[in-house]
């Protein structure tokens, strides 16, 4: 349990010490969109090909997604501002290295540096909003915390268009510089220095877990590049995947066993919402990822808008999503969270659904819009309530470590649905596309819009495509329902000014 230095000092400014977060955050969730509008660009500058070019990509996300358990029991142990504030300078300084390179290696090298900067940000900002906020007011912070991921999808794209449009595709990294630099300052300012928890290091869980989730992640990640079959020799992606799994297996019953103090506490996992929470939040990152592959590809190559263009889509969703965040923030310090996140995940799954049903080569543009918009209130009532429910009634020694799952599980969520959709992409074009040879291949050739003989074709694939990610949110959505009402919320319903729990 937490202890009494664990309770909120008086002298402690969440508010401003949460924007301060955010700020980074911000610049982390941008940065993993934004690189996808400018890899023709890169591809062509550096004279690359595609296979290659792909690991500027898949590079990060791998140093992004393994250390997360790592560098969330980090924090708990060293200090979330500490951790913090060495992950912004590192992902900072990687940054610009990635803009100062002039081969494909050397960025992808630049590349693995800034996503371990990033892994070591991003449970630091749910810890510490769980140790700096009352139990009854972190729904406003999270939602803060999940607005500021529904702004940057947008952000992301448009910024990274018009940048490489206007300077060059080194300048999506070098705009990070002045951001980092804004954000450290404002971080060693505002962020306090809170209670450490003086624990030993699991050695061996910290081998097993980065091991088992390297091999899982490269595995799922690169399955669709070598047709789920052979990589080199005997290694296959199978092998990767199931190797992983077993590694993760040994790593969870290491856990078990271990008697001193274990990477990951799976006394976390005795907590339901907790639980319950890691399955939506893998549903929610499985769909959202899943989700931009189909309606980005039909709005470039059917109806022939720019990249840039076809990010100002997500406009509504965006817009919709920021405006509700400070409403829905107050209502989930209020409202039993089950019909919160089960209102966000079920307007989730209905606007892919029906995003699957209106995708045609000829469609109103603002019939796209509606289900869009709809995907924008999902948004406003998913994210704050999974965050605050995972975390709220977790002991503050555990803050990191629960971070740290969290954010893991969304990861990987994350890439078991980018592998996901680029499989049933490719099945759905062979089907549909069946005088193009190998189906998936029937956009490739092409720059701007698609011949009309094809476009049908391509959109019903597309089309066909989302429906994956709705049908998963489902599960997402079961678990949500199972949720219990919080602590907070069971003892006194009308406590909103009562003192801040210690545990």
């Amino acid at each position: 349990m937490a202890t009494g230095q664990d309770a909120v000092r008086p002298e402690v400014r969440p508010w401003p010490a949460l924007w301060a977060l955010v700020l980074g955050f911000f610049m982390i969730l941008v940065d993993s969109t934004i690189v996808s509008v400018a890899t023709p660009a890169i591809l062509e500058d550096l004279g690359s090909d595609v296979g290659t070019v792909v690991w500027v990509t898949s590079a990060y996300l791998l140093a992004y997604a393994v250390p997360l358990l790592i560098t969330g029991r980090l924090g708990d142990r060293i200090g979330p501002k500490k951790i913090y504030l060495t992950g912004l300078a590192l992902f900072t300084l990687a940054s610009v290295w990635c803009g100062l390179t002039n081969t494909i290696e050397l960025l992808i090298v630049a590349r693995v540096f800034q996503g371990l900067g990033a892994s070591m940000m991003t449970p630091q900002t749910m810890a510490v909003i769980t140790r700096i906020f009352p139990p009854d007011q972190r729904g406003r912070a999270m939602s803060l915390w999940g607005a500021t991921a529904g702004v940057a999808t947008l952000v992301g794209p448009i910024l990274g268009g018009v940048l490489v449009d206007g300077l060059g595709w080194q300048w999506i990294f070098f705009i990070n510089a002045p951001v980092g630099v804004v954000g450290f300052v404002l971080a060693m300012r505002l962020v306090p220095d809170l209670p450490t928890h003086k624990h030993k290091f699991d050695l061996i869980g910290v081998v097993l877990s980065a091991v088992g989730l390297f091999l899982l992640v490269f595995g799922i990640q690169e399955g669709q590049k070598y047709d789920w079959g052979q990589i080199k020799g005997p290694i296959s992606v199978w092998s990767l995947i199931i190797s992983g799994l077993v590694v993760l297996a040994i790593f969870v019953f290491w856990q078990s066993r271990n008697r001193g103090e274990p990477l990951l506490p799976l006394s976390l996992f005795k907590d339901r919402n907790f639980s319950l929470a890691n399955v939506s939040i893998t549903t929610v990152g499985f769909a959202i990822t899943a989700m931009a592959f189909p309606l980005m590809l039909y709005a470039q190559a059917v109806r022939g808008l720019s990249p840039t263009r076809a990010a100002l889509l997500l406009v509504p969703m965006a817009v919709i999503s920021g405006a509700l965040a400070p409403f829905v923030g107050r209502l989930v310090d209020r409202t039993p969270p089950r019909f919160i996140a089960g209102f966000g995940l079920l307007c989730c799954s209905v606007s892919m659904f029906w995003m699957s049903q209106v995708i045609e080569p000829d469609v109103a543009i603002w019939k796209l819009l509606l289900p869009i918009a709809l995907l924008g209130v999902a948004n406003g009532f998913m994210w704050a309530p999974l965050g605050t429910t995972a975390t709220r009634n977790l002991p503050m020694h555990q803050a990191g470590a629960g971070a740290g799952v969290y954010n893991t599980t969304r990861q990987v969520g994350a890439v078991l649905g980018s592998a996901s959709i680029a499989v049933l992409m490719e099945s759905r074009l062979a089907h549909n596309l069946p005088a193009m040879p190998g189906g998936a291949s029937a956009g490739e050739g092409f720059t701007g819009k698609l011949p009309e003989a094809v476009r049908q074709g391509f959109s019903d694939s597309m089309a066909q495509a989302l429906i994956l990610p709705a049908a998963v949110l489902l599960i997402g959505l079961v678990a949500a329902l199972l949720f219990v009402a919080p602590s907070h919320l069971q003892k006194k319903p009308d406590t909103a000014t009562q003192p801040v729990e210690a545990g």
